[in-house]
């Protein structure tokens, strides 16, 4: 008897359970894109190196392109659609619009999903390649345009507006309390245990 190459998954995707039927080698993003109609995050290189498909997985970056569906059964997942709350933008999408943090905005949903994680990652003291002093007892450091941009490397924008893009986080970083989604709490407790 062949074995079935197909499964049903239950996708947590921004509050909401989604289930559906998807081949064993759909990846999230496909799930994402063509079977829920969650089109904000974007199909680039489909080859996880330019990063317009990052989606927040259990509060982690993940570029969905290379993330199979049926790995992300149960998982916790965030794309751009669940950033705001309502009608309020969060802190990370504000500071992109105040700022001028895009041009054609196609790389856009993935550069606020991965400034949303650096702003986690590094208040929970995680370190970076641009990190001086990586010891855990040293502490976060402080939130450079030279840390934001290596934190912020895997995500590539063709139009160029990076140096708005490293603003729209530093700006959005110095808000804390304000940056927090609703899984950034647990999120945050997560990553400072991970580094303790």
């Amino acid at each position: 008897m062949p074995l079935s190459t197909s499964s049903t998954v239950t996708l947590n995707i921004n509050g909401e359970k989604h289930q559906l039927s998807v081949d064993h080698r759909t990846t999230l993003l496909d799930a994402l894109r063509e079977r829920l109609d969650l089109t904000g995050t974007k199909k680039g290189c489909d080859q996880g190196q330019c990063g317009a498909c990052t989606v927040l997985v259990d509060g982690r970056r993940t570029v969905s392109c290379l993330q199979l569906a049926v790995a992300a059964e149960d998982r916790e997942i965030t794309t751009i659609e669940g950033m705001a709350q309502g009608e309020r933008l969060h802190p990370v999408q504000q500071a992109f619009l105040d700022l001028d943090g895009l041009q054609c905005g196609y790389c856009t949903p993935g550069q606020i999903c991965s400034a949303v994680a650096v702003i986690q990652e590094h208040a929970a003291g995680w370190p970076s390649a641009a990190t001086d002093d990586v010891r855990p007892e040293a502490g976060p450091p402080p939130l450079t345009p030279e840390e934001i941009r290596e934190r912020m490397s895997g995500n590539l924008c063709r139009c160029g507006a990076y140096v708005s893009i490293v603003e729209a986080v530093a700006r959005a970083a110095a808000r804390p309390d304000e940056t927090r989604d609703r899984t950034g709490d647990e999120t945050q407790d997560e990553a400072k245990e991970a580094v303790a």
